[in-house]
């Protein structure tokens, strides 16, 4: 394998600060991060990266999500548009 053509990988935190979560694992963001650390729950330091959304705090995870009126907007469509037959 060619030295210098794959990117950094290593440990990294993400962060889901809407949900106050976080959870360690490897990435290649690791080497592209900012500066911004965390010190982990077993005394070392990783770089973190801060996400919008994750398994901890999206809708389909959590139970929350919402079911839609699908024939409602199928009808709304037709009616709109005209139902081709």
């Amino acid at each position: 394998m060619r030295e210098g053509l794959h990117p950094e990988y290593g440990p990294v935190v993400f962060r889901d600060r809407a949900a106050n979560y976080a959870f360690l694992t490897r990435s290649t963001l690791s080497g592209t991060t900012s500066e911004k650390t965390i010190e982990w729950e077993d005394g070392h330091t990783y770089p973190v990266v801060d996400v919008e959304i994750s398994d901890a705090s999206h809708p389909f995870y959590t139970g929350t999500a919402r079911v839609l009126d699908t024939a409602g907007r199928v009808e709304r469509f037709e009616r709109r548009y005209g139902k081709k037959g």
